[in-house]
């Protein structure tokens, strides 16, 4: 039976993909090596990076303004990172939008550098919505917000005009569609959504907003130290790196961003076309804030859970539960989800409701 993988992340990959991974784990390019025993410093391996960090500012037209990197620690790192290279040591301050749990962990972090303000927050109602009407205070050294929210199911369609640098961590939709990359000053994320498997988070920074905070920055937090070595500053995780490789050559193969953008909006039109239409469930996120990514729903009839839950794990899919924090369901659709499984998803639902409606 073909299993149809829902996971929130880390995301499903593109069987070609696995294929290359597998082999190279066996003999790296014919060097009768694995890539797991690979040394870093290698020159093959230096170009498995070189490729990646290619291919990242070709896929998303980063412009000559800014560079890439990609570090470990996922983007929960990135959290602590951002303040130490962009607050002020003294006087310094942050303006935050609030608009789900990863959000609300970024938030924390920035507390412990210096005053952080939160401008905006839909935690009112169980962030299942973005909060439109904020102001971004021009004092502050930067904004943060979080493009997609993957545990509520909410997405920003657009992003505010800034006086001050913007901030975004684009985890979980980075790659899935077009964006101007010069309108934000920092982009981070983990890769384990669309780029990659897990073990990376990739930055895109905007080189002369770097240096200017008066902070003595550790070594690896700074973001100046893997720009200057190109991202190997220490042992890097090559087999990470080299799964992101493969799978952005495979997003260049298939057509690129407009490509992938144009199936994920099919993916996503088709899953909440059922939800709407299917009175056995309820979507519980703002019509205007649906994510692409992340579909979330829920039974009207908490009672019928079981027999719910026994229709789609019989048809191979796995991974749907909602998390934790929110329950429900949830249908992640990165980019590699390919709109058939989706609709077995559609097709259980619809088989339910004719069932139990």
């Amino acid at each position: 039976m073909k299993i149809h993988n829902f996971s929130a992340g880390p995301c499903i990959l593109p069987q070609e993909v696995f294929d290359r991974m597998s082999q190279a784990v066996l003999n790296f390019n014919n060097t009768g090596l694995s890539l797991m025993e690979i040394s870093h410093r290698h020159p093959e391996a230096e170009e498995v990076m070189r490729n990646t960090i290619r291919l990242t500012k070709e896929l998303l037209n980063v412009p000559n303004t800014h560079e890439v990197i990609f570090t470990q620690g996922g983007a929960s790192l990135q959290f602590v990172m951002v303040p130490f290279n962009l607050m002020r040591e003294n006087g310094g301050k942050a303006a935050y939008l609030d608009t789900g749990v990863w959000a609300s962990k970024a938030i924390a972090e920035a507390k412990r550098m210096g005053m952080t303000e939160v401008v905006a927050s839909s935690s009112d109602k169980k962030y299942s919505y973005i909060p439109k009407t904020y102001e971004i205070p021009s004092d502050a050294d930067y904004f943060h917000c979080t493009s997609n929210n993957t545990v509520a199911g909410t997405q920003m369609k657009s992003f505010p005009d800034s006086p001050i640098p913007i901030v975004c961590d684009m985890s979980s939709d980075i790659m899935s569609k077009e964006v101007d990359i010069s309108k934000f000053d920092l982009i981070y994320g983990g890769t384990q959504k669309n780029m990659g498997p897990a073990g990376n988070a990739v930055a895109i920074v905007k080189k002369e907003i770097l240096g200017k905070t008066g902070r003595n920055i550790p070594t690896y937090l700074n973001y100046q130290t893997h720009i200057d070595k190109e991202s190997t500053f220490n042992t890097w995780s090559v087999l990470a790196v080299y799964g992101a490789m493969c799978n952005l050559e495979w997003l260049k193969k298939i057509g690129g961003i407009p490509e992938i953008s144009k199936r994920n909006k099919a993916k996503s039109e088709l899953m909440y076309a059922e939800i709407d239409r299917n009175g056995m469930f309820a979507g519980p996120v703002a019509l205007e804030d649906r994510s692409d990514m992340n579909a979330t729903f829920v039974l009207k009839d908490e009672n019928l859970k079981d027999e719910f839950d026994t229709m789609w794990k019989a048809a191979g899919i796995v991974n749907l539960k909602g998390h934790r924090i929110v329950g429900g369901y949830r249908a992640s659709m990165y980019n590699a989800m390919p709109i058939e499984s989706v609709q077995v998803l559609v097709d259980v639902m619809k088989a339910f409701e004719e069932k139990f409606g």
